[in-house]
């Protein structure tokens, strides 16, 4: 997986100390190696200390950042002395990249404020901050004022923010294929193209008859037919699908892998019943949790602003993520209550997956027609849960958020199901009826809502509430 590449920009003021500004600039240049990123700054050769301080100078780092626009994520003010603010503000106006902006100051020691050894960075970060919002240019604050960067404060502080570049570059621009018609009876999960256009959002469509079309041209024994099947016989398990609905699930799989790589989509959203079913003969549940599990999420029901959700929990996570029925009551507990689907869970959500025919349909169409649907419990762990909505009404897009747990409590049931622990549940359902959102929600296995809400409301300007509890 390829690593996040950050510019970084050493801010300088010349009457401040400039024996801080040089080996404050390594120590975030290592602090960045250590993490597992890379950096895009300005050498000592090129500048004072590998600084911006002057107009040239902002000139300089503007140029060297737009060279390697194509691989900077996003870009990182650090400031071991107070800083030149109009400099910060000028290269990040001058380089012309809109990507994320990560505000950062050392700390001042106690014992060191006389005028050889003082940062005056606290100061200095206010100023640059006031610089960015006067120039009109977003950007993120570590989660203290100040921080040193050596210790597992300033590698959080890098990990959210990589979160948060991985989310806005992944979504600005992302494609999404809606494979069928949304099922008639699912108004909820109806949805706006044009609103997510305006954030770069493409979908792309294609018909249930022409994958169909598509699946019947492809022969039993076609490379990529038998390859799919031993894939899907090591995910599931050899003999755990019935051969007739094994070669079905190959070919359709085929077809969808090869239809997303020509589109290049990065998520999916299909038509999961009941025309799969009745006129193709398998749920398409294993192989979404197949798509998911592989970092390519596929959501239920045509649900494409699901899918989206999912696709930013992924990006967020670098984990799989799941689309999950807000579904039951666990008892009289507030608190708690069960997710569930019927379901296409990625492997990786589960304790043990198994493969069966779909409960819920098979009594209507048969048994014959439903093989494929998942099976399991969600493993105990803390989650991140999800929801991405287009307001058609008010032409926005809306969102929220919540953190919490999957419990080991025991819920007997079909499908995949758990049952989850959040804090005030009650007012987050309350909030989820009285906004009209859907009864579908996305979930990770990590707490990455603080990185999704900074990609969500600073970066892409959506509208999102975190619950807090």
């Amino acid at each position: 997986m390829r690593k996040n590449t950050f510019g970084v920009i050493v801010g300088n003021r010349g009457f401040f100390p400039d024996h801080l500004v040089g080996e404050g600039r390594n120590k975030v240049l290592l602090a960045l190696e250590q993490s597992g990123y890379e950096a895009v700054c300005l050498s000592p050769e090129e500048t004072k200390l590998g600084a911006v301080e002057t107009l040239a100078e902002a000139k300089k780092c503007a140029e060297l950042f737009r060279s390697k626009a194509a691989d900077i994520d996003g870009i990182i003010v650090t400031l071991p002395n107070f800083g030149d603010e109009r400099a910060v503000a000028d290269t990040l106006r001058m380089s012309g990249l809109s990507v994320p902006v990560l505000v950062h100051a050392f700390p001042d020691e106690p014992g060191k404020m006389l005028v050889s050894d003082r940062r005056d960075s606290f100061c200095g970060k206010i100023s640059v901050s006031n610089n960015l919002k006067q120039y009109g240019i977003p950007f993120s604050l570590t989660s203290r004022h100040t921080m040193a960067v050596e210790g597992d404060d300033f590698r959080a502080a890098l990990d959210r923010f990589a979160a948060v570049c991985r989310v806005v570059k992944g979504l600005r621009g992302a494609r999404i294929g809606a494979i069928g018609a949304r099922p008639a009876a699912f108004n909820t999960v109806r949805f706006s193209e044009k609103i997510l256009e305006r954030s770069g959002i493409s979908v792309e469509t294609i018909d249930l008859s022409d994958v169909f079309g598509r699946a019947a041209a492809l022969g039993d024994e076609e490379p990529g037919v038998k390859e799919k099947i031993a894939g899907i016989e090591e995910y599931f398990g050899a003999g755990a699908v019935p051969d007739r609905a094994l070669l079905k699930m190959a070919k359709f799989a085929v077809v969808v892998d090869r239809w997303m790589t020509e589109m290049d989509l990065a998520a999916s959203a299909i038509q999961c019943w009941t025309a799969i079913e009745e006129h193709f003969g398998i749920t398409p549940c294993a192989v979404m949790s197949m798509m998911s599990n592989s970092l390519m999420p596929s959501a239920c029901e045509v649900d494409v602003t699901g899918a989206v959700g999912m696709y930013a929990l992924t990006l967020a996570s670098r984990t799989p993520s799941a689309i999950l029925d807000w579904n039951n009551n666990y008892g009289e507990d507030p608190d708690k209550c069960v997710l569930f689907h019927c379901s296409n869970f990625p492997k990786d959500l589960l304790k043990d997956l198994r493969i069966g025919s779909h409960e819920i349909l098979k009594g209507t169409i048969g048994e014959e027609k439903a093989a494929g649907a998942c099976e399991g419990v969600l493993k105990p762990g803390v989650m991140t849960l999800c929801r991405i909505s287009t307001d058609d009404c008010a032409g926005i897009i809306r969102t929220y958020l919540a953190e919490g747990e999957i419990t080991d409590d025991v819920v007997d049931t079909f499908g995949g199901a758990g049952v989850a622990h959040i804090d005030n549940l009650q007012g987050l359902l309350e909030f989820i009826c009285r906004e009209g959102f859907e009864h579908h929600v996305t979930m990770t296995y990590s707490h990455v809502a603080a990185a999704l809400y900074e990609a969500f409301t600073t970066y892409l300007g959506w509208e999102t509430y975190r619950h807090m509890g």
